[in-house]
């Protein structure tokens, strides 16, 4: 059963914050156990920009299934030959990149649903999820549970967030911020009226259709601003911050011994 996207689905239908980290350049497989450790509720392999083979992608989605955390994946887009092989790899759910119409979303969900409401051909570790593979299973223990967020990055989207949002493949809406700022021409100036207007369009359209917003970095602004499903950032991105944070934490404390011993000891 696909138990870790059906335990993330019941958190984004409570005001708990669901946060998680997106993997764009940097992925190994034991990432998945330090994004659980570390008390993240879900991690995304960005397909769309990443370079990782398939055979990475795959062993990532493996540690997850056996680990019982949500490994979702980024597509390249919605074209359904990409969707039917990302969900062969075995992730619980997907970020599809520049959604701007509900068609794009027919198409997606022809690629997802097994035969008769769907025209998917599973393979690969995608199968594993089952304990068999009758159709039944697949529509109660897959299908009902897989996770789908389209990203609005264009204000095309951002009109048609209604529709999008109501569309019963949909998990959530998703925001792709700085590529909808550069369709609005503000790329990239997240204070701009146009932007912050679009945003809201998003964000009302979601919480009429009773569903909640994919939004991120910046994640204690966001969640003031009412999201409550987050990402914190990328791999390299935290990363960094750590070693950052570290360095500037070493060099302060080194500081402070200093002023402590030189008080504590004055030259003669």
């Amino acid at each position: 059963m696909l138990k870790p996207a059906a335990e993330l689905k019941a958190k984004l239908c409570t005001d708990e914050l669901v946060i998680g980290l997106m993997a764009t350049d940097q992925a190994w497989p034991f990432l998945v156990e330090i994004c659980q450790t570390g008390g993240l509720d879900y991690l995304i392999i960005d397909r769309e920009h990443g370079n990782f083979s398939d055979e990475l992608v795959s062993h990532i989605c493996q540690v997850g299934r056996l680990a019982n955390f949500p490994v979702l994946m980024r597509t390249v887009s919605c074209e359904a030959s990409i969707i039917r092989r990302a969900i062969d790899m075995g992730p619980c759910g997907l970020l599809l990149p520049c959604v701007e119409t509900t068609d794009q979303l027919d198409e997606v969900q022809e690629a997802v649903l097994m035969p008769p409401r769907g025209r998917r051909r599973p393979g690969g570790m995608g199968n594993y999820w089952l304990g068999n593979y009758q159709y039944e299973t697949w529509r109660s223990d897959f299908e009902e549970h897989f996770i789908v967020i389209p990203q609005i990055e264009s204000q095309v989207g951002a009109d048609n967030a209604e529709s999008l949002a109501r569309h019963p493949l949909v998990t959530a809406l998703g925001l792709g911020p700085y590529d909808l700022s550069a369709d609005l021409g503000c790329c990239w100036d997240p204070e701009n009226e146009n932007y912050t207007r679009a945003l809201t369009q998003v964000k009302e359209a979601a919480d009429k259709a009773g569903k909640k917003v994919w939004a991120g970095t910046d994640a204690a602004a966001l969640q003031a601003a009412g999201y409550t499903f987050l990402w914190i950032g990328t791999t390299t991105t935290l990363l960094t911050g750590a070693i950052k944070q570290t360095i500037s934490d070493t060099k302060k404390k080194r500081s402070v011994d200093r002023t402590k011993s030189t008080a504590d000891h004055p030259p003669a």
